[in-house]
């Protein structure tokens, strides 16, 4: 452990420090919010250590500019650390013990304008929940009075135009009228969640580094503009796979004494990430089996051994490993040439 560190629980308005000095000296405090930057800004640099959670970008980044070096710690990499009977100041004195561990894993700090480019995709997918939760209730309350749509946004798009002209006998108005809110909130998050969209990909059109990942089969816009936003330029991650493991598209395995169990992926990390990295591995898997002759040889011999599920989440953790290397070493996508 290196001298002068200090463990640091950041929360919304009392804040617990652990400092131990060069000394050997242990140092516990509580700050309100205000008193943060002034109590940091008169000690002499240290490594401050926190927890990977709410604000702790905003917190790490501030007081860099204090003259500190900040460690992010994974918050369930803490948890080992913490003595029973949990008080702040024990939070504290485990997140510096964590922070302080030779191998330990730590998250790169994010830029204002990272997480500005997140809040995009994670607006536009909390809008979305939101549309498809209206869309399940006007489907499921019209299906009570026999009318029923065909499924997908076309379908749904349907049922909200009929509430919207209210045209249809089996219907009472009253629940016409009852319906019209939901209709009116579903075409506002429409509409909102495709102007998103739409910045999205005016945004990874002006990023050099985002078009050289949209050359990768299977990742479009999005999920490129998501990952450049989630990453920034991936060197946080010292290998592919470790990328691939962050995502959580690497088995989940339990080892014990000869035996070795390998299950599922692990399911780490970014769900969203994750879900888009699937999602683009499915549409390039229906492409690739309409036109076999395109197809590589890895991706023939993983449907020939697997189910069509399985080899979408080997084809998305594969699309991990390449938009790592891109992003790294800032190369043009070698695909494999396809036969004449």
């Amino acid at each position: 452990m290196e001298a002068n560190t200090i463990g640091f629980d950041i929360a919304k308005t009392v804040f617990q420090v652990h400092r131990v000095n060069g000394s050997g000296e242990v140092f516990r405090e509580r700050l309100r919010r205000d008193r943060v930057e002034k109590y940091f800004a008169a000690l002499a640099p240290a490594v401050v250590i926190m927890e990977a959670c709410g604000s702790a970008h905003y917190w790490a980044r501030l007081l860099r500019g204090l003259g500190h070096e900040t460690r992010l710690v994974p918050a369930k990499y803490v948890t080992p650390y913490v003595k029973r009977n949990k008080t702040d100041a024990r939070d504290a004195e485990a997140i510096w013990e964590a922070g302080g561990r030779p191998n330990m894993r730590f998250v790169a700090v994010k830029s204002v304008e990272q997480q500005g480019e997140r809040a995009l995709h994670r607006v536009r997918d909390l809008l979305i929940r939101q549309r498809t939760q209206l869309g399940n209730c006007l489907r499921g309350l019209l299906a009570e009075m026999g009318v029923v749509a065909a499924q997908g946004a076309a379908g749904l798009g349907a049922l909200v135009k009929l509430v919207e002209t209210g045209e249809d006998a089996r219907v009472p108005a009253t629940l016409f009228e009852t319906l019209r809110c939901l209709a009116r909130q579903w075409r506002a998050l429409d509409a909102e969640a495709d102007a998103l969209e739409a910045r999205l990909k005016t945004a990874a059109r002006a990023d050099a580094m985002v078009q050289l990942l949209m050359s990768i089969p299977g990742v479009g816009p999005i999920t490129a503009h998501a990952v450049k936003a989630a990453i920034g330029d991936g060197r946080q991650f010292r290998t592919a796979r470790d990328f691939a493991a962050w995502v959580g598209l690497t088995p989940h395995e339990h080892a014990s004494g000869l035996k070795r169990r390998s299950y599922g992926i692990s399911r780490a990390g970014d769900p969203g990430l994750r879900r888009l990295l699937t999602l683009g591995a499915s549409a390039h898997l229906r492409q690739m089996r309409a036109k076999p002759e395109r197809m590589g040889p890895w991706l023939a011999g993983v449907l020939s051994r697997r189910p069509v599920r399985v080899a979408t989440v080997a084809q998305a953790a594969k699309t991990a490993r390449i938009i790592w290397a891109i992003l790294t070493s800032g190369e043009n996508y070698k695909g494999r040439p396809v036969a004449a």
